[in-house]
This record gives C-alpha cells, sequence and structure tokens, in this order.
C-alpha cells in the first residue's frame, strides 16, 4: 500500500503538461479556487469592503512562490473579469476592476511580485518577509487610492477615510498570521511532497 502511494507521488511529481509540472499546475489552481471561495466573502466598511483576498494572497506567496503566485491571482481576476461572482460581495464582471475600487484589485498585483521576490530570495528571514508585505500592501494601498480619487473626483484625505485607515490594522494582522503559518504550512507540503 505504502509501496503504491509513493508510485502515485512519484508521477505526480514527474508527469507533465505541455511542458509544465502536474504538481504545480494543480497547487495554482487550488489557490485560484480558495480565492474564488474567500475573495467574495467580504464585511463593506463604507465604500471599501474588507475581504479574505490578500489573506489567501499573502499565503500564496509563501506556498507557491512569487510566479506562480501571481498566475494563480491573475486566473482569479480573469474568472471575475468574465462574469462570474468571484470578487468582493459576490460580484463579477469588467464593471467591477473599471469601478472605484478596480484599482485595489489591480493593485494586488503589486502584492504577488514584491512580496513574492522576497519570500523567494530571502527565506528564513520573515521580518523582511513582513517588511515586503507591509510595502507591497502600501503599494497597493496607494495605487487603488489614486484610481478611486481619479474616478470618484474626491479629495486623496477623504479617499485615505474610506479606502485605506480602517484597513491597515485588519491587514498587519492578516500578514503576521502568514508569517506565522505560512513557513509552517509549506514544510508540511513539501515534506508530504504535495508541492
Amino acid at each position: 500500500m505504502f509501496k503504491q502511494q509513493n508510485i502515485e507521488k512519484e508521477s505526480l511529481q514527474s508527469k507533465k503538461i505541455n511542458g509544465l509540472p502536474l504538481r504545480d499546475m494543480m497547487a495554482t489552481a487550488v489557490f485560484t479556487a480558495l480565492l474564488c471561495i474567500l475573495a467574495p466573502m467580504s464585511v463593506p466598511i463604507g465604500p471599501v469592503p474588507t475581504s479574505l483576498t490578500n489573506l489567501v494572497i499573502y499565503l500564496s506567496l509563501y506556498i507557491l512562490g512569487m510566479k506562480k503566485g501571481t498566475i494563480s491571482y491573475l486566473l482569479y481576476m480573469l474568472i471575475g473579469i468574465i462574469g462570474l461572482p468571484v470578487f468582493s460581495g459576490f460580484t463579477g464582471g469588467p464593471a467591477k476592476l473599471l469601478g472605484p475600487t478596480g484599482g485595489y484589485l489591480v493593485g494586488f498585483i503589486f502584492i504577488t511580485l514584491m512580496g513574492g521576490f522576497v519570500i523567494e530570495r530571502l527565506k528564513e528571514k520573515y521580518i523582511l518577509h513582513f517588511v515586503a508585505f507591509v510595502v507591497s500592501t502600501a503599494v497597493c494601498y496607494a495605487f487603488g487610492t489614486v484610481w478611486f480619487v481619479y474616478l470618484m473626483k474626491c479629495t486623496f484625505a477623504y479617499a485615505l477615510t474610506v479606502c485605506v485607515f480602517p484597513f491597515i490594522i485588519v491587514d498587519l494582522c492578516k500578514m503576521i498570521l502568514v508569517i506565522i503559518f505560512g513557513n509552517i504550512i509549506r514544510k508540511r507540503l513539501v515534506s508530504a511532497k504535495l508541492i
């Protein structure tokens, strides 16, 4: 029985589709599915809701790395753009992406690229991981806030009070949780040869 399980794991590791390892494709698909399931669950705080989107993104960077984490998020965005209700509040379609809060959806790409880059290259440097999450999230905030100000024709002060300040503490807590548990989860998945 154990021999058969080992053979199945080895075949999963070596099997490729169009040159891409099946295991990597499956892991990326799982995180895309997690985003589709968890991101719509949001709590409205003014015009911008808080959701679990960035929590899943932070975790994906520990589990998948920068490239696959970014791909999983881009797939999620594509699913939302074509109309499936996977964005916050169970919404979807291009109108959501082009609306006042769409800049934050686009801004999450900065988190996948910047955060993922640091995590991949500076393994076990958890303080730097935290700094990377803070900086990349700040860039996301900045991009989304500029977008919001442009579309809503409001002041930056107003945009910051409704789009940024209410989320800072919650987002910092998400970062800390992922830094504490993300590496543990990754090590267990690696030892089980699932990633």
